[in-house]
C-alpha cells in the first residue's frame, strides 16, 4: 500500500507540475481574453486544483491495487488528459481545442469515478469533486471559447 501511495502521489504531482508548467495567467493572450463574470478568480483555481490533485492521489492509492492494468491505464490517460487542458489553452491559445480538450477529461473523469466506485466505493467518492470541477470547466472553456471566436 505504502508503495503504491507513492506511485500515485507521485503520478498526480507530476500531472500538477505539467500542467502549472503550461499555465501562464500572466501573458498579454490571457488578460485580453473575453471572460464570463461566472469566472472564479484567479486563487481560487489554484486552491481547488490543491485539493482536487489530493482526493486523485488518496482515490488513486485506494484503487490502483485492486484495479489491475485496465484501470492504471484508464487513471493514467485521465492524468495526461488532465496536464493536457493547460497547454492546450494556455500555450496552443485554443480555446476551442482546450474545451475538446476538457470535454474528453469530464468523460475520462466520470468513467474513472465509476472504476474506482467499484473497486473501493470510498475512493469513488472522492472523486466526485474532480467529476463536478471538470464538467465546470467544460462548460468555463466552451464560453471562453465562444466569446473569443473569430
Amino acid at each position: 500500500m505504502r508503495s503504491t501511495t507513492l506511485a500515485t502521489s507521485a503520478a498526480v504531482a507530476a500531472t500538477a507540475l505539467v500542467g502549472s508548467a503550461g499555465t501562464d495567467v500572466t501573458s498579454p493572450w490571457y488578460r485580453r481574453l473575453d471572460t464570463p463574470g461566472w469566472q472564479p478568480p484567479g486563487p481560487v483555481f489554484g486552491g481547488v486544483w490543491t485539493v482536487l490533485y489530493v482526493l486523485l492521489a488518496v482515490a488513486g492509492s485506494r484503487a490502483v491495487p485492486r484495479g489491475g492494468r485496465g484501470y492504471v491505464r484508464a487513471y493514467a490517460a485521465n492524468l495526461v488528459l488532465n496536464a493536457g487542458w493547460t497547454w492546450a489553452f494556455f500555450r496552443a491559445h485554443r480555446p476551442p481545442l482546450a474545451t475538446v480538450e476538457a470535454a474528453a477529461l469530464a468523460v475520462s473523469t466520470a468513467d474513472l469515478a465509476r472504476r474506482t466506485a467499484r473497486l473501493d466505493p470510498v475512493a469513488g467518492r472522492l472523486l466526485l469533486p474532480y467529476a463536478g470541477w471538470t464538467a465546470f470547466a467544460v462548460a468555463l472553456s466552451a464560453e471562453i471559447a465562444r466569446r473569443n471566436a473569430g
